[in-house]
């Protein structure tokens, strides 16, 4: 199994430098279905892996400029209750309908990231109530990505780039960047709340991945100066719309 997850680790950690999101999504059926690890265990183990992930993804993007530390920390805050949530009720539910539950982020991951690929204009400033509506659509992504990442053990960062993008108007390398630093905020508040929980944790088999991630993602820096992040982002959609629905029919049976 070690060996299986050292390619698989290197494309989610691909991913995630590249793109700032989407590659931890795939996490947890990555350690479900190849690793055979249970879904509350795979769960609590991507929060490990994704978050020092995107630590390192974060520190590379940030020597090329491409980080603001403020915004991201504070955005990373406002989702820490959203984190506490989150896990908690990940907990109770039934591991068959964690797994089918996914499937349908994936999907509506799958669809952000092909939205996310059409061209849009940058959003102009409103005068008097637009900062208002702006600060709003900040504390909502940021709640959502942390309860997100409690009760699934993702990153968000198919949520976090555009939002960063749409609410701050962030170019979209400063966005990829800065996500990175709020997902690894997010995963550590997270896995916080799950340590002391009876779930048990493969960790050579995480230690390996993590360091397979960790590589990828640092190539996945490389990647976003380079090469079209459209086409990259195209792909990507395509493998995750699969992944949702291999999930769908191994779990959906089982709820029957």
């Amino acid at each position: 199994m070690l060996a299986v997850a050292v390619p698989i680790g290197l494309l989610i950690g691909l991913s995630l430098g590249a793109l700032g999101g989407g590659g931890s999504i795939l996490t947890v059926p990555a350690l479900v279905f190849l690793l055979h690890q249970s879904p509350h265990a795979a769960t609590t183990g991507s929060l490990l892996i994704v978050g020092i992930t995107a630590l390192a993804g974060m520190a590379a993007h940030h020597r090329a400029g491409r980080v603001r530390i403020a915004p991201g920390i504070t955005f990373g805050i406002l989702g820490v209750a959203g984190s506490y949530a989150g896990s908690r009720l990940s907990a109770s539910i039934q591991p068959g309908l964690l797994l089918t539950l996914f499937a349908g982020l994936m999907l509506v991951a799958a669809a952000a990231m092909l939205r996310r690929r059409q061209p849009r204009s940058r959003p102009r400033p409103q005068p008097g109530g637009g900062a208002v509506r702006r600060r709003l659509k900040i504390v909502t992504a940021a709640t959502a990505v942390g309860l997100l990442t409690g009760f699934f053990g993702v990153g968000g960062g198919f949520v976090i780039v555009p939002a960063l993008v749409l609410a701050l108007g962030f170019d979209m390398p400063a966005a990829v960047g800065t996500s990175l630093l709020v997902i690894a905020i997010n995963s550590a508040a997270a896995l916080t709340v799950r340590i002391g929980s009876h779930v048990h944790l493969d960790w050579p088999l995480l230690i390996v991945f993590t360091l397979a991630a960790v590589a990828g993602t640092l190539a996945g820096n490389r990647v976003a100066s380079r090469v079209d992040a459209s086409r990259l982002t195209l792909a990507f959609a395509a493998l995750l719309i699969a992944v949702a629905v291999y999930s769908l029919g191994r779990s959906l049976p089982g709820l029957v």
